[in-house]
C-alpha cells in the first residue's frame, strides 16, 4: 500500500522508556524542504494502530509529517505495569514525541502541531500549555475532563472505584499480580460505552493486539487530571474543537470551548457520534478537512 511506503517504523525515549511509533512521511519531498509536523494523539487505551493511524495517514497525503505512537505501557511500547492510563506519563510521552520531531531532518521545527482525539483531546491541550514549541492545537471528540467522567459515574460509584485502586496498589507492592477492569465493560451500558464497543469490540477495531484492559490504579490518576483547570493558560496557541453534533462528549468539547481564551474555535460536524471520528470517513474526511484549514491559517 501507497501509505506503506510512507511510513517508517522508529522508536524514541520517554523517562527512560522506549516508546514506538509510526513516522508518516510526505512523497516528494526536496533535500532541503522541510515540512510542518503533527504529533497525533489517540484515544484512551487506544494505540497507534487505530485512531493516530486514521488521521496520521490523511495528514501526509496533505503534506503534512505525521508521527504516531504508542504511550508508555501500551502496544508496542515500554512501561509495567501495562495499560496504565496515566494523563501526567502521557503528557510527558507527548512532549518527548515534540522532541523526537524537532531532532527530523524532514520537520520545521517551528511549525509542530498536535492532534488529540478522544482523551488525547485532553492530553495535548494540557500538555501544550507548558510545552510551547507546540504552535497549534486540534482536538476531535475530545475528553478534556477525565474527572467529571469519572465522578458522573462512568465507571460506577467514584469513592468506590477509589478505595479499590488503593487495595489493588496495597496488592501489587506486596508482591500480588497487577489487576485490571475492562476498558468496555460487559452487559448492559450506557449509549457512549455500548458505542464503543462497537467500535473496539469488532473488526472495526484495526488492531488485533490491542487489550481490552485498564489498570486498576489509573483510575486515581485519572481523577486528578482535567485540562479545564488549567486549559484558559493555552492561549495565545490557537485551539481547534472538533466534535460531531450527536457526540455523547460534545458537553465536554464546549466546555473546553467555554474555558479558553482566543484564539480558539468550536466546530461541530452534523450528525456525528464520538465514535464515529475513530473511523468512518463520512466523519474523519471533514474533520481532517478542517484541520488542514487550521494549520494552514496557524502554522
Amino acid at each position: 500500500m501507497r501509505d506503506i511506503s510512507m511510513r517508517q517504523d522508529i522508536t524514541f525515549l520517554s523517562d527512560g522508556r522506549k516508546l514506538a511509533g509510526h513516522l508518516y512521511l510526505p512523497d516528494g519531498r526536496s533535500a532541503d524542504q522541510r515540512r510542518p509536523a503533527v504529533a497525533v494523539v489517540g484515544a484512551s487505551s487506544g494505540t497507534k494502530e487505530q485512531t493516530p493511524a486514521a488521521y496520521a495517514r490523511r495528514l501526509v497525503r496533505l503534506g503534512y509529517v505525521a508521527l504516531a505512537f504508542d504511550h508508555s505501557t501500551y502496544g508496542e511500547s515500554e512501561g509495567t505495569p501495562r495499560s496504565d492510563e496515566n494523563p501526567f506519563a502521557k503528557s510527558e510521552d507527548i512532549k518527548n514525541a515534540v522532541t523526537f520531531l524537532t531532532s527530523r531532518e524532514e520537520v520545521d521545527r517551528s511549525r509542530i502541531a498536535a492532534l488529540g482525539i478522544c482523551g488525547g483531546g485532553g492530553f495535548v491541550p494540557y500538555t501544550a500549555v507548558a510545552d510551547r514549541r507546540i504552535k497549534a492545537v486540534a482536538t476531535v471528540s475530545g475528553l478534556p475532563d477525565l474527572r467529571s467522567t469519572l465522578t458522573d459515574g462512568f465507571a460506577g460509584d467514584w469513592h468506590d472505584l477509589m478505595a479499590f485502586a488503593q487495595s489493588a496498589r496495597e496488592a501489587y507492592a506486596a508482591g500480588g499480580d497487577a489487576q485490571y477492569v475492562p476498558f468496555m465493560p460487559p452487559g448492559e451500558q450506557s449509549e457512549w460505552v455500548e458505542n464503543g464497543k462497537q467500535y473496539y469490540l469488532t473488526d472495526r477495531n484495526p488492531d488485533p493486539h490491542w487489550k481490552n484492559e485498564t489498570l486498576v490504579w489509573s483510575f486515581d490518576k485519572m481523577l486528578q487530571f482535567s485540562a479545564l483547570d488549567i486549559i484558559p493558560l493555552l492561549a495565545p496557541t490557537p485551539l481547534l474543537l472538533i466534535a460531531g453534533s450527536r457526540a455523547e462528549t460534545l458537553p465536554q468539547s464546549q466546555a473546553a470551548y467555554e474555558k479558553a481564551n482566543e484564539p480558539k474555535e468550536l466546530y461541530l460536524v452534523e450528525g456525528g457520534t464520538h465514535f464515529d471520528f475513530y473511523d468512518k470517513p463520512e466523519f474523519v474526511e471533514p474533520a481532517v478537512e478542517k484541520i488542514d484549514s487550521f494549520l494552514r491559517t496557524h502554522l
